[in-house]
């Protein structure tokens, strides 16, 4: 084969391109669509397409190596362990694929296990209720010989789910220990965590005091009886996702977990860990107290930031074990990733899987040791067997047909990620370094430091929710008004108390004007109405009357239109006949300047109560306040306000 000479490459036939000419065509293009002025230069093209994340950090637009925030990632299995646990990646044997089951009746579960298992799952996940719970309420630890009939205890590891309360834990983990003990389970071979969580019980439930100091005995006293004899069981397990769960951003996760782990730590070691090689007050060394911890973690659809979570909870979790005089592999932190349940909606479930896949992807990629993976339908109530199927196919599509276990720490160099990870683990090892101010974990609960900090970080994400900054597909963008959900039995409600921290979804808001609309529907027959006026001819109010209906039918509104034509006693008739109570003029702002006046005051003659304009009033607000407009609704406005407004003026109680 002839190499053709250097000045025939394709490459030499175009100029080099270099940061600032890039900035130059950026900053031309934000001109045009008015984000920069004429006295903006080109570097500043990048501070004006940059986004600002939840933890003070700016998400630039463009990385480089010259850019790129040091971070001692060393090699994957090597300290700090930012690139993984294992050397070896997941190229062995794979990530752990675990299946929660919550369904309290104890044959329903028992079978939904084996049918995980045998359909790839390699590990189970149970939900369990308190033992004063009522029947229906959760699995009961008393069920557990029932449910795990059928399952070897020392293939499939079985993760124990209190949330938290070290009392029940205690109770299931002695059936659990008994339970392999009658199998004829050698104690070396049986693979568990057992799931206690006094401070993540406290974050939900608000216990504090006494009774919080009574679980951390409890719990450590577990620990060491399960230490002494059964080496491949952990006890604790540190649960960020109340903190996610709550509307937290990446690093309050993060910090809070820290800061929980260190607390189990001191629990386990002594009254302090810095150094200790020797057994503390619950008979553990560093290295032993460190052996019974696993961290659960949330995965989002923010795959880069998922990625960069999981990577920058090994990198502070081996600096607080380095300092408290851990080595080698004893630093490196036992990781489980569970789909974000915040992110999951109610309304277009199905669009759940595409999240859940994406969350999936970059918990994989971000090295988590354990991947859940939620049911689509998770917040309807109880999965069905076609649910519990695609979630664990979803894994099985990104292990087996995609190869993502075949390459290890597939992120590692990307200058984005190491710089996210870097800033990430910054920021959360501010808010770590906040809570010990506080007095530990437990004093920043009970003071509402944590909680004031998270409320902030929500009103936040709030905001960006309502502005449709942050869109949700099948929710604020793209809604199905006529959808029929498919019906499932209610799920067990998780411990909670009026202490504890929230449960928010990022689909809150919508869901509640949604509601209102069902209500509606409900008591009358009809949904409430939006009457879109279009103005003139098709494919001049088409791209406005679109953007009207996305807006209306996020709130549970029908939005019948006008359709062509510009005549304003037929498009009051159209108005008065859809049943409407509430119009939205839709047209192009040429079109407004002639015809947006006589048409707004036709439907207020014809009784409408409010009328949107659907554009920036510009120059006309005058003439369209008088002729009867009352608002505008426009690309970046408050989406949610607008809803509740219109669902008012429909009438909808």
């Amino acid at each position: 084969m002839t190499v053709p000479p250097a000045d025939l490459e394709l490459a030499a036939l175009f100029p080099a391109a270099s940061r600032e000419a890039w900035q130059k065509l950026v900053l031309g293009v934000l001109r045009k669509s008015g984000v920069a002025g004429e006295q903006a230069l080109p570097a500043d093209a990048e501070a004006l397409i940059s986004t600002a994340s939840y933890d003070g950090f700016a998400i630039r637009p463009l990385y480089t190596a010259q850019e790129t925030t040091p971070i001692e990632a060393g090699l994957p299995g090597h300290a700090p362990f930012v690139r993984g646990r294992r050397a070896e990646g997941a190229n062995v044997d794979g990530w752990d694929v675990r299946a929660l089951h919550t369904h309290p009746d104890a044959k329903v579960t028992a079978e939904a296990i084996l049918d995980d298992l045998e359909g790839g799952a390699t590990s189970i996940w149970l939900r369990l209720a308190a033992p004063s719970a009522d029947a229906g309420e959760g699995l009961s630890a008393e069920a557990l010989p029932d449910v795990l009939r059928e399952v070897y205890l020392d293939l499939a590891p079985v993760v124990l789910d209190t949330g938290g309360d070290a009392v029940t834990t205690t109770a299931a983990a002695d059936v659990l220990l008994a339970l392999a003990g009658v199998r004829g389970v050698a104690p070396s071979t049986l693979r568990a965590t057992l799931g206690a969580d006094p401070l993540g019980f406290a974050a939900r439930t608000g216990l504090g005091g006494d009774k919080l100091a009574a679980h951390l005995d409890e719990a450590s006293r577990l620990a060491a009886r399960v230490a002494a004899g059964y080496p491949g069981v952990r006890t604790f397990v540190v649960d960020a996702t109340p903190y996610h769960d709550a509307g937290g951003s990446d690093a309050q996760e993060l910090g809070a977990s820290i800061a929980t782990g260190v607390a189990y730590l001191r629990a386990l070691t002594g009254s302090g860990v810095a150094g200790s090689a020797v057994a503390g007050a619950a008979g553990f060394d560093v290295a032993g107290a460190l052996a019974q911890l696993e961290f659960r973690y949330a995965a989002t659809a923010d795959q880069f930031a998922t990625i960069a979570k999981l990577r920058a909870a090994r990198l502070l979790w081996a600096r607080v074990a380095e300092v408290c005089g851990a080595a080698g592999a004893d630093q490196a932190q036992r990781q489980h990733a569970v789909t974000s349940s915040a992110m999951m909606t109610r309304r277009e479930p199905y669009v759940n899987l595409l999240r859940t896949t994406i969350a999936a992807f970059s918990a994989s990629v971000g090295g988590a040791d354990a991947v859940t993976v939620l049911p689509f339908d998770d917040r309807l109530g109880l999965p069905d067997g076609t649910s519990r199927r695609l979630a664990r196919n979803i894994q099985a599509l990104l292990h087996d047909e995609s190869s993502l276990a075949r390459v290890i720490d597939p992120a590692g160099g990307s200058w984005f990620v190491e710089s996210l990870t870097a800033e990430l683990a910054e920021a959360a090892w501010g808010f770590f370094t906040e809570i010990e101010r506080a007095g530990g974990m437990a004093a920043a609960l009970a003071s509402g430091l944590v909680a004031e900090r998270i409320d902030t970080t929500w009103a936040r994400r709030r905001e960006d929710l309502a502005l449709r900054r942050a869109p949700l597909t099948g929710v604020s963008e793209f809604p199905n008004v006529a959808e029929t959900l498919p019906p499932r039995s209610p799920a067990p409600a998780r411990a909670g108390g009026p202490g504890g921290l929230p449960v928010r979804h990022y689909d809150d808001d919508y869901e509640a004007l949604r509601a209102r609309s069902d209500a509606h529907l409900a008591a009358t027959g009809a949904r409430p109405v939006a009457f879109l006026a279009t103005i003139g001819p098709l494919a001049t109010f088409t791209p406005r009357a679109t953007f009207a209906a996305n807006l209306f039918q996020a709130g549970g509104l029908e939005t019948p239109t006008a359709g062509p034509g510009d005549d304003p006693a037929a498009i009051a008739a159209a108005f008065t006949a859809s049943g409407a109570r509430i119009a939205c003029l839709c047209s192009s702002d040429k079109i407004y300047a002639a015809s947006a006046a006589p048409v707004a005051a036709a439907l207020k003659a014809a009784g409408a109560t409010h009328v949107w304009l659907a554009g920036k009033p510009g120059d006309r607000a005058g003439s369209d306040a008088a002729a009867g407009v009352d608002g505008y609704i426009v690309t970046g406005g408050d989406a949610v306000d607008v809803l509740r407004t219109a669902l008012t003026k429909a009438e909808v109680a």
